[in-house]
């Protein structure tokens, strides 16, 4: 086959995918779900593409996978996580001990059921559990963010850190497991606590002590090019991941350490290692699901017994395994009522990291390896569509949803960024017609002390405004200030000049015709108060003067 055409088919499948991710959010999808969509389009069930190296699979969801939790780890605060870290700990390694462990004797028991001429060992169908226990790193980071969610009682650092650190429980379950499967004996649970210890505490000695010389070496070294530091950070990631493997580590573990102790440091050229790590991680989720995508084949999740089977997990998964084990993990954290315990049930997300562990059950060739790949397959189709279409209806009805506040733009119409070392919040504001109502100079805006609008772009032009200069519509001011919480009160002050005007905010027509009728009485109270004040300065200005 020509390289090509290998490349006019990669880049097709690239440009579909950037095309559905603006269709999720219209939809209310999330984009992960629609990338695997894609995949089984393209598909040998779809249009004919086929794949189904199993081994290349893996690699490259590994890699994938590597970037996208250093990445996560680079993204989330130690100051964000600190509060929430024994119960983010414990639900990574007991929550996922406990939901594996629940679901697998479920299977176990239903596989009498639905596959009656079917023998299903116990390590089997504990393997089936392992795989799909924890929740995946890409799909919680994707959608919390997305979505812009904001919950109570710390649980979206929480969710995060869970989310970022329990693969590695799983991912040594499913290599015990996958080990005791082959051998066809029974597993020993000491032998299982025993790898588990091992490779959570080599892999977090590594992570931690390799992302401390990855902050000394952006430091110290001295780059001519300096486009070469993110590739740098790539690569360190990359050699974190393998070198772990080989210290008898977990690598996933390893990688979000070193990632959340880096992303934590002050280092050279931050802000272009970020940026280029951003764009790096959506392109390793793209790959990934993709190429997860590609492998399946959809026919196969149509057999009677493998639908029947995936959604009963799905339900179990769901509804008891998971909700048994976050409320086992949490009972001893008062602190977070039961509300906020049935959300994080309810955010038991699935993704890649499933399915790769189910491709490692196909590459190790376990009995009934293509019945574990299936059905996890189809869990984690369920998993995104019911559960990551509705996590934020979720947190609103369980009331874990904080109040939605205005948020201040991001600065994009302007290149520029600040250092982490200054306090001061810089965003943008772009003028609208009814912002200008009540006065279309920069001081009638009224904005806060410790707020300065230092740049307008007007057009392709840009000037430094002063206080009187004339605003218009369609201009975009960048503001910089050190009281945040008073500039976004204002904005939404802002914001509400804008709205008042329009009957498409009121609820009906009765209630607009009120609120307009309030309004005329109000303007003809402020014109009539403005004549009398107008006749009062005429009759006194005629007064003869006093000598």
């Amino acid at each position: 086959m020509a390289i090509e055409f290998i490349l006019l088919i990669l880049s097709l499948l690239f440009f579909t995918s950037i095309l559905t991710d603006k269709l999720s959010s219209r939809l209310g999808v999330p984009s992960l779900m629609l990338f695997l969509l894609v995949g089984m389009l393209f598909g040998s069930d779809g249009l004919g593409l086929s794949f189904d190296n199993f081994n290349l699979a893996e690699a490259i969801g590994s890699i994938c996978l590597s970037v996208i939790l250093f990445s996560g780890g680079m993204d989330t605060r130690l100051q964000d996580i600190r509060p929430v870290a024994r119960e983010g700990i414990l639900l990574a390694t007991i929550g996922v001990l406990l939901t594996a462990t629940i679901t697998g004797l479920a299977i176990w028991q239903l596989m009498k059921w639905t596959h009656a001429g079917l023998s299903l060992a116990l390590p089997t169908a504990l393997l089936m559990a392992a795989t799909i226990s924890s929740t995946d790193s890409a799909s919680v980071f994707s959608i919390l963010r997305s979505k812009n969610m904001m919950l109570r009682y710390n649980l979206r650092p929480m969710l995060e850190l869970e989310s970022g650190s329990n693969d590695p429980m799983a991912a040594v379950l499913t290599t015990v497991l996958i080990g005791v499967a082959q051998s066809g004996g029974e597993p020993n649970g000491w032998m299982i606590v025993l790898m588990v210890v091992v490779q959570l505490v080599v892999g977090f000695l590594a992570g931690f002590l390799f992302g401390k010389f990855l902050v000394w070496l952006m430091n110290k070294v001295n780059l001519d090019n300096t486009s070469l530091y993110p590739i740098l950070v790539l690569t360190s990631c990359i050699f974190i991941f393998a070198m772990t493997y080989y210290l008898r580590g977990n690598s996933f573990l390893a990688v979000y350490i070193g990632g959340l102790v880096f992303g934590n440091s002050k280092f050279a050229h931050k802000r272009s290692t970020v940026n280029f790590l951003d764009g790096l991680t959506n392109l390793a989720q793209l790959a990934m699901f993709l190429t997860l995508g590609l492998l399946v084949s959809p026919h196969e999740l149509w057999d009677k017994n493998v639908l029947l089977l995936g959604v009963i997990v799905s339900v179990i998964m769901c509804f008891i395994s998971r909700p048994a084990a976050v409320m086992i993990t949490l009972s001893p954290f008062r602190n977070i009522p039961f509300r906020g315990k049935m959300f994080v049930s309810w955010v038991g997300l699935k993704g890649a990291s499933p399915i790769l562990f189910a491709i490692m059950c196909l590459a190790a060739n376990v009995p009934n390896a293509r019945l574990i790949f299936n059905v996890v397959f189809l869990c984690t189709l369920v998993s995104l569509f019911v559960q990551g279409i509705s996590i934020d209806k979720v947190a609103r009805w369980l009331g874990v949803a904080e109040t939605n506040k205005k948020k201040l733009k991001r600065v994009e119409k302007f290149d520029i960024d600040l250092p982490e070392e200054i306090k001061s919040v810089a965003t943008e504001i772009e003028i609208e017609a009814d912002m200008l109502e009540h006065g279309n100079r920069l001081m009638d805006m009224g904005f806060p002390d410790n707020t300065l609008a230092i740049m307008v772009r007007r057009g392709q032009q840009f000037f430094v405004p002063s206080g009187k200069s004339v605003l218009q519509e369609g201009d975009t001011l960048l503001v910089i200030t050190d009281n945040k919480k008073t500039l976004q009160e204002t904005y939404q002050q802002l914001e509400e000049r804008r709205k008042e005007w329009h009957p498409d905010f009121l609820d009906d027509t009765v209630d607009f015709i009120r609120q307009f009728s309030i309004m005329l009485r109000e303007d003809r109270r402020i014109r009539q108060a403005h004549k009398r004040e107008q006749k009062k300065k005429i009759k006194n200005n005629k007064s003869p003067q006093s000598p």
